[in-house]
């Protein structure tokens, strides 16, 4: 008889890893399966690390090349070493990729390389890259395949000059000029990158905002500031096709309303129009786990409708984020072994690593309005804070709302610099049920920009006095 795992977990990105490892910590014996070559799933390996450290970098490069010099730093002879600034990207990578392997490796968690498939119950088939498969027993399951880069309908994605978000990573050039077909995170963020670099950018968005699900205070000033930087926006827009040309590539597009078509050419496009769940070929039907008309598999409390078989992360519905998967990754893991387990999925940030930052957490003013809730409303701007000023990195502000008969705070929206940090704060305060007072009332360094989410908390009741 083959060795029976308690566990083994189908997928090694922030869902599957984080499983995997608290798991190991409560005792399970525990395998984590993982297609790619490496752990870490696409937020690691093509997404959201790699996004940061070339956004990093980016803006680096853009300040020395100009904005530094309003605050007395001048610089000359600056040049881009492209292929400098991708291998520092790898070689951030690789160290924490190298890194998940070793928690592995200390919380005695068996890493397979291959790709899973459910067979049967408890049963997991693994197919390694020369084709040999194995099957593995186990007690539960867990499917924490992620997600992949939704296709554009009638757009073939060579990642050479057409790119999704991996192509987008490791373009061995700069472009004269992109056009990016989707205005949400990934669009704008890398959109960001390669602007920074010296590509003239156009966006086309089929809705008329960009930063669907984002406050709409939030996301119309952030357009603003993209505007000023050189963006190029084409909002309500569909995208019909794009022509390849030998030297670039032409961009046709409609009214999402209808209307005449308009085109764009451009050297590179980069499609960006969401992320769609993995699900397919996991063997699910059959063993009876069910899947939604999106793909996405449907849970409760992460359990599937199959016994012992559980599901995180972005292949389940919510947002898709890796910190989202990371939670459920943890709960899961406890809920196995029958400890009390709970995501407060109404305390889940959300950042656009652009500059200025944008953040939120909670519901936004649109949501309130729509449920009927009434709200309070403080904002203070970044203008008005000292530390922004003395920086000289004053675009955006600080939103909180607050339930008008309780106090208690149901959302905190954020534009300005840093403020991907400062989200922590406003979601450890949701966490326990924070009113706006206590925000306020609690003392902030100063000079700091974290004074800024005090000042907007203070304005919920009206007595926001810094400057």
């Amino acid at each position: 008889m083959a060795e029976t795992y308690d566990l083994i977990i189908i997928g090694g990105g922030p869902g599957g890893y984080n499983c995997a490892i608290r798991a190991g910590q409560l005792g399970l014996k525990v395998a984590c399966v993982e297609k790619g070559t490496t752990l870490g799933g696409t937020c690691l390996n093509v997404g959201c690390i790699p996004s940061k450290a070339l956004l990093h970098a980016s803006e680096i490069y853009e300040g020395v090349s100009g904005p530094y010099a309003d605050l007395g730093i001048k610089a000359s002879g600056v040049s881009l070493d492209l292929e400098k600034m991708m291998a520092s990207k790898a070689e951030t990578v690789d160290g924490l990729t190298k890194g998940i392997a070793f928690l592995f490796k200390k919380n005695k968690v068996e890493h397979i390389t291959g790709t899973g498939r459910i067979v049967g119950a408890g049963q997991v088939e693994v197919t390694d890259a020369k084709g040999k498969t194995t099957t593995l027993a186990t007690k539960n399951i867990v499917i924490a395949t992620g997600s992949e880069v939704t296709p554009l309908p009638g757009v073939e994605i060579d990642e050479e000059r057409i790119v999704s978000s991996t192509g987008a990573l490791s373009l061995p050039k700069v472009p004269k000029s992109m056009v990016v077909i989707g205005a949400g995170v990934i669009g704008l963020e890398l959109g960001s990158v390669w602007r920074r670099l010296g590509a003239q950018v156009s966006v086309v968005e089929f809705l008329p905002r960009i930063l669907p699900g984002a406050d709409a205070e939030i996301a119309k000033q952030a357009q603003r500031q993209f505007k000023r930087q050189g963006f190029d926006f084409h909002l309500g827009m569909k995208v019909t096709g794009i022509e390849k040309l030998k030297t670039k590539l032409k961009l046709t597009m409609e009214p999402a309303k209808g209307g005449e078509t308009q085109t764009l050419e451009a050297e590179t496009v980069l499609v960006c129009i969401g992320r769609r769940p993995y699900t397919q070929g996991l063997g699910l039907e059959e063993v009876g786990v069910k899947t939604d008309k999106r793909g996405f598999i449907e849970t409760d409390h992460w359990k599937t409708g199959a016994p012992g078989i559980w599901a995180i992360g972005d292949c389940t519905t919510g947002p898709m984020l890796a910190h989202k998967a990371e939670e459920e990754g943890v709960a899961c893991a406890e809920a196995i072994v029958g400890k009390a387990a709970h995501v407060n999925y109404n305390v889940i940030p959300g950042v656009v690593y652009t500059s200025p930052e944008i953040a939120w957490v909670g519901r936004t003013e649109e949501e309130l309005k729509e449920a009927g809730i009434a709200f309070k409303k403080g904002a203070f701007p970044f203008t008005a804070n000292s530390r922004a000023r003395a920086n000289h990195e004053t675009a955006g502000f600080v939103k909180v709302l607050a339930d008008a008969a309780t106090d208690e705070i149901l959302g905190v929206h954020m534009m300005g610099p840093n403020v991907s940090e400062m989200i922590g704060e406003a979601a450890l305060a949701m966490e326990f049920r924070a009113a706006s007072e206590d925000i306020a009332r609690t003392c902030h360094a100063h000079p700091t920009l974290s004074e800024a989410l005090r000042q907007a908390a203070m304005g919920v009741e009206g007595w926001t006095m810094q400057m």
